[in-house]
């Protein structure tokens, strides 16, 4: 029993090494540009872009397959920081920013069926079957990937309400 042990703990402990090494010298070196794009990038993986995820779409802006203005949740912010990361012109004329949006939930509407929980990316929906959800706002990224889902339309689009936690000072006007 003894020597079982002794040899599986040698056998793992020799694995654990040589996986080690062969991480150090056999590393795969990213693209220094897509990762800091995909640090600006919301981070919510929605796909509303048409990209597996925030690096696919942070690839293809560096890669020149898609435009600076493909993330819907950043918004106007996002997609000039990235044309001055990049070097790009970029027009925002024909992107709509509403602001930061989250997706609220009508209670009076919902039948608790759960396909707004099952497609939710984050996990924001609260709620079990055939009871009244509920959407925790501090995890809701506003991808709506859950408003085309929802059978009775009880879920909504509202911009983020002003709490203590999320309040911004104005700029103060102009003299």
């Amino acid at each position: 029993m003894i020597a079982a042990i002794l040899s599986l703990t040698l056998l793992g402990a020799a694995f654990g090494i040589v996986l080690g090494i062969a991480n150090k010298f056999l590393k795969v070196e990213g693209n220094p540009v897509v990762e800091e794009l995909t640090a600006m990038m919301p981070g919510s993986n929605c796909g509303q872009c048409g990209f597996p995820g925030c690096s696919g779409a942070a690839e293809a802006i560096v890669a020149g397959t898609a435009p600076a203005t493909c993330c819907p949740p950043g918004g106007k912010a996002l997609a000039s920081a990235i044309a001055a990361k990049l070097g790009l012109a970029v027009d925002l004329s024909a992107m709509s920013d509403e602001g930061p949006k989250i997706a609220v939930v009508l209670e009076e509407l919902c039948i608790g069926c759960c396909r707004c929980s099952k497609v939710c990316p984050t996990d924001a929906i609260i709620g079990a079957a055939k009871q009244v959800h509920n959407v925790f706002r501090e995890a809701c990224t506003g991808c709506s990937s859950c408003i085309e889902k929802c059978p009775t339309e009880a879920l909504v689009m509202r911009p983020v309400p002003v709490t203590l936690q999320h309040w911004v000072m104005p700029r103060p006007a102009a003299a």
